[in-house]
């Protein structure tokens, strides 16, 4: 005896219907997955992050060393950053990011490691493959903001 083709093709029904969620949920996370992936791109790469960290304390340190007329200790341990925000910001002409976290660091011959809050500003580079160190002086007229940029070692 033969089974009755009706049932089966009933029985597709439901299956199709399943398959075809189930293909439009896997095509929402690729989108979705696609979509973060260039909202990420803006991002400063990490290794950036720690050459700017690294050089905002060297620029620290050297002042305060020439106002005491000292000598400056040299380049610090940057480690363990934790990004808190981030903002697309207009640095002179250029695209910029201002952010925000905290860190980890040390100076050398040092054995003690601080946990600290920071504050950067970074300038995108004119085709966009590299960043520099931007800290604001104040304003030229009064109304906009003036920079001082510092490119950037990158390893």
């Amino acid at each position: 005896m033969l089974p009755d083709l009706s049932s089966l093709s009933s029985m597709h029904v439901p299956f199709r219907r399943w398959l075809q969620s189930a293909v439009s949920v896997l095509l929402c996370f690729a989108l979705s997955a696609g979509l973060s992936a260039c909202v990420a791109s803006d991002q400063p790469p990490r290794s950036v992050l720690l050459s700017a960290l690294s050089q905002q304390i060297q620029l620290t340190q050297t002042s305060i060393a020439r106002s005491l007329d000292l000598d400056a200790a040299g380049v610090p341990e940057v480690s363990r950053v934790r990004l808190e925000d981030q903002d697309a910001i207009r640095i002179g002409e250029q695209k910029g990011m201002h952010l925000t976290g905290r860190f980890d660091w040390r100076l050398p011959g040092d054995a003690v490691k601080v946990d600290s809050a920071f504050e950067l500003y970074l300038e995108r580079g004119e085709r966009g493959e590299s960043w520099r160190l931007a800290i604001p002086s104040g304003s030229d007229d009064g109304a906009s903001q003036a920079w001082v940029t510092y490119p950037l070692a990158i390893d």
